[in-house]
């Protein structure tokens, strides 16, 4: 399972590689082989041991798209679904060929969860420009270009097909 650290270009490949019983597996983590034994684990933490090291892990968010965890004190966000984000960035326009085009289109049917920009406001390609649900997960939704929002063409709660412009970014 590949999980993708937020803001960073960084994933995280893992996998069980053998439950051995008693709370015990064994993880590949990077190619790597890691011993886990879990002691405690409740809805809102876990307490474990990662190679005879104790760690503990709280959960600040959960959905079907992030998770976001205090691992030892430490904030992370991980993107659980690192596949789909590419795949919808590379068709909405993303690909090097289309970024003198102006509209940023749905490449999916959904419900627009949240709008991110403003008319008017600067964005950088890669930006998340707004939040579409479907099918019960939340797909950030980015800019294929570097430009300057010219008109917004979706709202909150506001239902989008496939190929429906979002935003004008000149």
């Amino acid at each position: 399972m590949k999980f993708k650290l937020e803001n960073t270009n960084e994933n995280l490949d893992g996998e069980i590689v053998k439950a051995a019983g008693n709370n015990e597996f064994v993880l590949k983590i990077k190619g790597k082989e890691r011993d886990l034994k879990v002691i405690t684990m409740t809805h809102d933490k876990v307490e474990f041991m990662l190679d005879s090291a104790y760690h503990i892990t709280k959960y600040l968010e959960n959905s079907t798209n992030k998770i976001t965890l205090v691992i030892d004190g430490v904030k992370l966000t991980f993107n659980k679904r690192p596949e789909m984000d590419n795949i919808v960035y590379k068709n909405s326009g993303a690909d090097s060929a289309s970024d003198s085009q102006a509209h940023l289109k749905s490449q999916i049917p959904g419900r627009v969860v949240s709008v991110n920009v403003e008319t008017g406001a600067n964005v950088k390609k890669g930006d998340v420009v707004c939040v579409l649900e479907s099918m019960k997960m939340q797909i950030s939704i980015k800019s294929h270009k570097d430009g300057v929002v010219k008109s917004i063409k979706m709202k909150p709660g506001a239902s989008v097909a496939k190929n429906d412009v979002l935003v004008e970014i000149e």
